[in-house]
């Protein structure tokens, strides 16, 4: 065989127009598809979010689909009870999805209770399972509402006094986004409803999930709802792509940023190939040790030419981006890995112009009330921040993200990693991460030096559960195995 036909002929896949391409790249990373005709309200805090949820709510005629991952019993709270319970009179059937760690602490049960004595089927996502001990990493995080298959909210929002805020007190209310949508993606928001609710019981009836083409073109803009399950990492992918083909501007605002390694690579790159980078973060938070890993990032962000900005209120609970001021992104995911990899998420793509342009003058409005943190002399970095002024906003913030804790520690566990094993450089930056890791081992041995059963009965508890449960799930499967064969 000659050297000419040892390899057989291959074809050249067709050409594929630019805008076409772009496409079938974002459908394939996001894992989503680009739905047109649809039309999109951008809401800023509860002060435009509230009042559009409860007008949503109060015309539905069929069904309401309620999923967040916070339902405060506070008066908020009760205030979307009362409406929830009293469509449910009217026969409108309404389904409530809460998540049970958001809620622990935060509702009490007769905040369940009095839903459904009064005709509201509520459920719960993931409630402590002794079968699976660590079950309770993975979290229902999307906030969404659904009314007949006609309009839907996808937000940042969950439901609480916070972000009304507490005039009486002079503390300002929670800054969040989210978005209205009418239209075909409508059916997409539901579909990923329905996925949740399946995994906490019997699913929705199909003919009560809407098809795209049976919902009427709304309005002319082009969307992606991006609807995330634990692991499969479609958020994560485009977010690396768009800091990737970002040519002009890339403005991102997050309430629990503790970016991984590649997707701080991936902004540092942008801005040193000369695009407007800037990341927006709240400026007070109420777990102490997160201050330092999310600060602790600073450095190399900066160095690269990324502009950093604290946010001057309360907490700035927004998950949003917006890009050359032709792509926007509103929902539930935050930069962080417990948000990427494993939580429930939802989001909305937007890709229309005039939605962009709107996001970037929202985005330049929020500067107004935020300190940009800068490098001074040696490259360390400068807060800019008033201590007395750090004080007000924490005192000022109410109780965080769980999510926020885990992305802390999954932070802290990959450069600690990093530096047993050398896979890695370590920054400068990381030096506080590396440190707090080494007075904690420290302490450990301490402890296992002079109090060793304070080791090891805890850790003899935790792999007796483990056992347990393990041993528990393998008969059940084995059982199952028997029905099966036996059916066959």
């Amino acid at each position: 065989m000659t050297k000419a036909n040892k390899f057989p002929k291959v074809i050249p896949a067709p050409s594929l127009p630019s805008r076409a391409l772009a496409e079938q790249v974002f459908s394939r990373t996001a894992g989503a598809p680009l739905v047109s005709g649809n039309r999109v309200r951008l809401l800023k805090d509860a002060r435009e979010n509230y009042p559009a949820w409860i007008e949503a709510l109060e015309g539905a005629k069929k069904y309401i689909h309620f999923e967040s991952y916070i339902i405060h019993g506070d008066e908020i709270g009760w205030k979307f009870a009362e409406i929830l319970t009293r469509k449910a009179k009217e026969g409108v059937k309404v389904r409530v999805l809460y998540d049970w760690v958001g809620g622990l602490g935060k509702t009490p049960r007769r905040f369940w209770k009095n839903l459904r004595s009064q005709g509201v089927e509520v459920r719960c996502f993931n409630p402590p399972n002794f079968e699976s001990p660590l079950s309770w990493v993975t979290r229902d995080h999307r906030k969404m509402i659904g009314v007949d298959g006609r309009i839907t909210h996808v937000t940042g929002l969950c439901v609480g006094r916070m972000w009304v805020g507490y005039p009486e007190r002079k503390i300002d209310p929670w800054r969040d986004t989210g978005i209205e949508i009418e239209g075909p993606a409508v059916a997409d928001v539901e579909k990923s409803f329905a996925e949740v609710w399946a995994a906490t019981g019997p699913p929705v009836p199909a003919g009560e999930i809407p098809e795209r083409d049976s919902i009427p073109p709304a309005g002319d803009i082009s969307l992606r709802i991006i609807a995330t399950v634990p692991n499969s990492a479609g958020m994560y992918r485009l977010d690396q792509l768009i800091a990737a083909l970002a040519r002009r501007s890339l403005w991102l605002t997050d309430a629990y940023f503790i970016g991984s390694t590649s997707y701080i690579q991936a902004l540092k790159a942008a801005a040193r190939d000369g695009v407007d980078v800037r990341l927006l973060v709240p400026g007070a938070t109420d777990i102490p040790i997160l201050r330092a890993i999310s600060r602790a990032g600073y450095q190399p962000l900066l160095e690269s030419g990324v502009r950093v900005f604290e946010w001057n209120g309360p907490m700035i609970h927004a998950k949003t981006a917006v890009a050359d001021g032709r792509w926007a992104r509103v929902g539930s995911t935050n930069l962080n890995v417990s948000s990427w990899m494993g939580n429930y998420e939802l989001d909305a793509a937007i890709e229309d112009r005039f939605f962009a342009e709107a996001m970037e003058e929202m985005y330049q409005e929020d500067l107004q009330k935020a300190t940009e943190i800068l490098l001074r002399k040696g490259n360390r970095v400068q807060l800019a921040v008033k201590r007395k002024h750090r004080l007000h906003r924490l005192k000022q913030n109410a109780r965080g993200s769980v999510g926020r804790a885990g992305a802390g520690a999954i932070r802290i566990g990959n450069t600690l990693g990093a530096a047993i094993t050398n896979h890695r450089i370590l920054g400068p930056a990381e030096a506080r991460i590396t440190g707090i890791g080494g007075l904690l081992l420290l302490a450990l041995a301490l402890v296992g030096i002079f109090l060793p059963r304070g080791l090891s009965i805890p850790l003899a508890v935790v792999c007796g559960w483990l056992a347990v449960s393990f041993l528990i799930r393998t008969f059940r499967l084995m059982r199952e195995n028997k029905q099966k064969e036996r059916r066959e």
